[in-house]
């Protein structure tokens, strides 16, 4: 998807629905669309703040101003790319709340990568299990464990209102980039059907706009990644071929800065693949079992 026409929102507080503001942060690229959208659930008493983004200094400052003079409770994570949780640390330290949510990881990889590295300075105060709970004054949000992205990649569930912050596991402007090692197209598909047996009213990802129609995207995502798996069987059938011999056939006009993205998500999809037993690999040439 195109990127919308400027001005972007940045540094702005804008409310979403009303326990939910969101504040983008100077962050745009191809990989994460107009920026990483940190988001502050509640508005009086205590409230959580989802994504914090960025180490950027008038990130950390328009994400202050947004929270006011409210008490922030918890500084909350999806997951630990470094265009989500870097602003985590240096918020704790001048608001003293504690950082929860995902897991730490740090995953060692020296090869191409095709979305933003891991996060290594990541220490959570308190990790959330799934379907563990934080709560403030008129809010509550469960953690649901959603592997696939990244291994320890968590949603929130806002229960009073039927929201569902995705971070990047879902998002309505572009699919979700699964790079192995540590991301598998497996687990993210199953991460995907987990989610579209759910009712959830909107999803607020950490890219793009809301999701107003959750399950129909939902179906539609799962549609796409079945749709890639055939197209890899049937480009196998005609030829074995390396990872790079995919991309020209099934991404026809490709940005050339996508094509690092575009080849992790077919090797992805081939290592799951490898793993059903339908396609195996000598060297760098993949082939059919």
């Amino acid at each position: 998807m195109a990127m919308p026409p400027e001005p972007w929102p940045t540094g702005t507080t804008v409310e979403v629905e009303p326990l939910v503001r969101r504040v983008l942060a100077p962050n745009p690229s191809p990989y994460t669309y107009t920026g990483t959208q940190t988001y502050i659930v509640g508005n009086a008493g205590d409230v959580a703040v989802i994504d914090p983004g960025p180490n950027e200094e008038a990130h950390i400052e328009a994400i202050l101003a947004g929270i006011g003079d409210a008490k922030l409770s918890a500084i909350m994570c999806t997951h630990t790319h470094r265009d989500h949780s870097p602003a985590a640390a240096p918020l704790s330290e001048r608001t003293g709340a504690p950082v929860v949510g995902c897991a730490p990881l740090t995953l060692d990889d020296n090869g191409p990568r095709a979305d933003a590295p891991f996060d290594k300075t990541y220490a959570p105060d308190r990790v959330l299990v799934d379907g563990e709970a934080m709560t403030g004054t008129g809010w509550t949000l469960r953690a649901l464990h959603t592997p696939g992205h990244t291994s320890n990649h968590l949603c929130f569930a806002l229960e009073e209102s039927g929201a569902l912050f995705t971070g990047d596991h879902v998002m309505g402007w572009s699919t979700s980039v699964v790079v192995p090692p540590d991301g598998d197209m497996g687990d993210y598909m199953t991460s995907l059907e987990r989610l579209g047996a759910r009712e959830d009213r909107v999803y607020y990802p950490a890219h793009g706009e809301p999701v107003e129609k959750p399950r129909q995207l939902v179906r539609g995502m799962l549609g796409h990644r079945r749709q890639r798996e055939n197209q890899i069987l049937r480009l196998l059938g005609e030829a074995a071929r390396a990872v790079s011999g995919f991309i020209p056939a099934m991404y026809k006009g490709l940005d050339e800065r996508l094509i690092p993205a575009a080849e992790m998500s077919v090797t992805a999809h081939l290592i799951d693949l490898e793993r059903r037993g339908l396609v195996r690999r000598n060297g760098e040439i993949w082939q059919t079992s």
